[in-house]
């Protein structure tokens, strides 16, 4: 109840701020809180994700957006604060309206308890052969989903790449001089360049621990990718955007975009190729759990790709605006 109350708090905060600098720390603050309230709740992995997503890589990505646009709101003089404020009560009282016949949290005869959740816990163990029940049903038993989910990440940044991502004359910020980024704003701070430098093998390595561990506890490819991405991103924002591009050119998290995506749909084709369904792993090998096990490895590997890749395509072409 006190988590629910402090969120309740900040955002009411957020909503009377102007400083939009301000605003990006609270909603990180928020998603960091969110995070908090799911491992109460026993959701470890919805946690990870908002931890690692909501107050990671968004934060990051509205910071970069500031750069480019202002960090104060601008002023409406025509502002409607009373007509807000109705349709705010109204949309609220709809939505708690919507949730009085809600069964009590943890209640066992809820609906939820009696479908498709009790073979998830007895039986996704027995028939993928992974002990993450989240895994199996992300991966496995609604891989449907999930392909759907890769593939609005990877819209996303194509998205991104058509509507802002051809220079064009005007647009396309010059190349700034390294040795005035370094005697200037965070590049000449020695801490945060030492420190970084520390973070950043720690940062990748855990990426790859969180990919590879997925099966077995919380995490998976959409945690790992945007972790990985997250270093890189550090990087640019520490030391330099042009020596981060040297170390993943634009070309090379393009084709990880595209490949992550065929190889998610690839498992697909190969697994129907061998006589089974669409997205059913279990004909990759003799043994059907094993057929499941590497299955579900390789279509996380594809979401972790498409993840990554996404997540830097689009930090690297907002950071290549004009400030």
């Amino acid at each position: 109840m006190s988590l629910m109350v402090f969120m309740a708090v900040i955002g009411f905060a957020v909503a009377r701020l102007r400083n939009l600098f301000g605003v990006v720390m609270l909603t990180g603050i928020f998603s960091l809180t969110s995070a908090v309230l799911y491992v109460v709740l026993d959701a470890v992995d919805v946690a990870f994700t908002e931890a690692a997503v909501g107050a990671g890589i968004a934060t990051v990505l509205m910071l970069g957006t500031l750069a480019l646009t202002t960090s104060e709101e601008k002023t409406v003089s025509d502002n409607k604060p009373l007509l807000a404020l109705l349709l705010v009560t109204i949309t609220g009282a709809v939505l708690i309206y919507g949730t009085l016949d809600m069964p009590y949290y943890g209640d066992p005869t809820a609906p939820i308890h009696h479908h498709v959740a009790p073979r998830y816990l007895m039986d996704s163990a027995y028939e993928t052969g992974l002990p993450n029940v989240v895994t199996s049903v992300l991966a496995s038993y609604r891989g449907y989903d999930t392909l759907g989910e890769v593939f609005v990440i990877f819209t996303a940044a194509a998205g991104v790449l058509l509507i802002i991502g051809r220079p064009q004359r005007g647009r396309r910020r010059a190349r700034r001089d390294a040795q005035w980024d370094i005697e200037h704003g965070i590049r000449k701070n020695v801490i945060l360049r030492v420190v970084s430098k520390l973070l950043l093998p720690m940062i990748l390595l855990f990426a790859l621990y969180v990919q590879w561990h997925g099966d077995f506890g919380p995490g998976g490819g959409f945690q790992a990718g945007v972790i990985f991405a997250s270093g890189f991103i550090l990087y640019a924002l520490i030391f330099d955007v042009d020596l981060a591009r040297a170390v993943v050119a634009p070309r090379v998290s393009r084709f990880f975009l595209a490949l992550g995506v065929l190889l998610y749909g690839g498992v697909g084709v190969v697994g129907a190729l061998l006589g089974g369904n669409y997205l059913d792993y279990s004909v990759l090998a003799r043994v059907p759990t094993d057929g499941q096990h590497l299955g579900i490895l390789l279509v996380e590997l594809g979401v972790g790709l498409t993840v990554a890749a996404a997540m830097i395509t689009i930090f690297f072409t907002f950071a290549s605006q004009e400030r």
